[in-house]
């Protein structure tokens, strides 16, 4: 299906929404996220400084960030989110069977574990639950804390944001493991 807001082209961008876009190309192409995001040039200003934040300035380990993002597409079934962040998840070192984990929820460490559970229980219950809480508090500073529910938080908002919008995959994600079809997550 073709998608319901497009990515701008290039020529069909002004001089504003091409500066907008500017700091998200790598290797001269910028993402379809991005592009069409640049169709509301008020809202991509805004929303710029929580993705910097959220992708680089984030107090979490990548491997933790990763995991939390990958897991909040996953149960959002956003295919743009998951085939992007298991790209990147590989370029930092993941396995398969890590992606695999993420998939079923548990089986990594029990810090991911904690995790994995901490998105589940964001995206279910607007909440992570005491004894989460407390698993990730004996590791997690109060800002390494407040950093997972950003993330999971910005990664739920992007999820709604690509599935309504139709956003289509970018030519560098290559191949990754297929999201399953919408049944519910594991409770």
């Amino acid at each position: 299906m073709p998608p319901r807001i497009p990515p701008l082209a290039d020529h069909e961008m002004d001089e504003r929404q091409r500066e907008l876009i500017a700091p998200y190309a790598q290797d001269g192409h910028t993402e379809n996220v991005f592009r069409t995001m640049a169709q509301y040039p008020g809202m991509l200003r805004r929303w710029g400084p929580m993705i910097g934040h959220v992708l680089v300035k984030n107090s979490l380990l990548l491997r933790d960030r990763e995991i939390l993002i990958l897991r909040t597409g996953y149960l959002c079934r956003a295919e743009y989110e998951w085939a992007q962040h298991v790209r990147i998840a590989k370029g930092a070192g993941m396995t398969d069977g890590d992606i695999a984990a993420i998939m079923a929820g548990n089986g990594l460490s029990p810090h991911e574990d904690a995790l994995l559970c901490a998105a589940e229980e964001l995206w279910r219950d607007a909440r992570i639950a005491d004894a989460t809480w407390a698993l990730l508090a004996k590791s997690f500073s109060r800002d390494q804390m407040m950093d997972v529910v950003f993330t999971v938080g910005q990664y739920t908002l992007v999820s709604m944001a690509l599935n309504s919008f139709g956003v289509e995959l970018d030519h560098n994600v290559g191949e990754y493991p297929r999201l399953p079809a919408r049944s519910g997550a594991k409770a």
